[in-house]
């Protein structure tokens, strides 16, 4: 019977795989910051913690979706804390996994490290830019460093990026996107033509498993996306129907939303994360059979 370990069990796409994994004939042990109920686990902080070396004992094929994300603080004051737990936690852990003779590892990375969006197209996985931010530099580090030990130690390593995931239990500006249509305060998006990729978290962890277990997806990189992508204003609209309001007629002018990024480089990131292309390409996971079950068609309030 397969084991797998599953770091970032208590997160958002941690706790839908493991969903998952508990429809199949497998075991699973958990690497967390303290005990799951229900679950085999070894306790350990990641970043502050050595890892347990008998962590990995048994243990067929890791998912590892810990890591150091969003922070309120200045990302320049917490930059040892994206290195430690993002990389240097991430490389000890793969390296345990060939000691123990780990098959396969699959790491969750984010479209950060590939650079910031295009402009004039989709981005692939080839479209390797500068990574984006602190963040999306210790992923695009840990990515590295994971690739070159699958190479030298002939260990199955796949990566995975998402685009923006959604889903039941969502944080983050897409719930606060829709409390604010349901209440009636959020402002009418104009349609200017942008376009962004999005992903439901039940597609995602379909991904995460199928670049575990097919061969042709090892050393390799992956975007996950829906396939589909989307205005904002698109977005607002779908947001609407779900609660059930009537969508405007009428929009805010880009041009006003251009006039109030003007008031600080913080607000001009909000517009930009509002208003702004993150277009991705799944095609990558497309080849390997992929197809996304669920999209902006099927959204609905319980993916909140």
């Amino acid at each position: 019977m397969t084991k797998y370990l599953v770091t970032g069990s208590t997160g958002f796409i941690g706790n839908r795989l493991l969903g998952l994994l508990k429809t199949i004939n497998c075991d699973v042990r958990l690497l967390a910051r303290s005990k799951v109920d229900n679950y085999e686990t070894v306790v350990c902080n990641l970043g502050k913690d050595r890892i347990p070396k008998h962590t990995l004992e048994s243990i067929d094929t890791v998912f590892h979706l810990a890591g150091f994300a969003h922070d309120m603080q200045d990302p320049s004051e917490v930059k040892h804390l994206y290195h430690a737990v993002n990389v240097e936690a991430t490389v000890e852990l793969a390296r345990l996994a060939v000691i123990s003779g780990v098959k396969r590892f699959v790491f969750v990375s984010s479209v950060k490290a590939g650079g910031s969006p295009l402009s004039e197209r989709c981005a692939s996985e080839g479209d390797q830019g500068d990574p984006e931010g602190v963040y999306g530099k210790s992923k695009r580090e840990a990515e590295l460093k994971l690739l070159k030990i699958g190479k030298e130690s002939g260990m199955h390593i796949s990566i995975i990026r998402p685009s923006l995931v959604y889903g039941p239990n969502v944080k983050g500006n897409l719930k606060l996107m829709l409390a604010g249509i349901k209440k009636g305060w959020f402002p009418p998006l104009p349609e200017t033509g942008n376009r962004r990729s999005m992903i439901h978290v039940d597609d995602l962890v379909r991904a995460i498993f199928l670049v575990a277990e097919d061969n042709r997806a090892n050393g390799e990189i992956f975007i996950a996306t829906d396939g589909k992508p989307y205005s904002s204003r698109e977005i607002y609209s779908a947001m609407c129907n779900i609660v059930g309001r009537s969508v405007p007629k009428w929009s805010i002018p880009k041009f006003l939303f251009n006039m109030i990024a003007i008031i600080s480089l913080k607000i001009r990131y909000k517009v930009d994360k509002l208003l702004g292309d993150e277009c991705y390409s799944s095609k990558g996971l497309e080849a390997l059979g992929f197809k996304a079950q669920r999209t902006l068609k099927e959204m609905n309030e319980t993916d909140f």
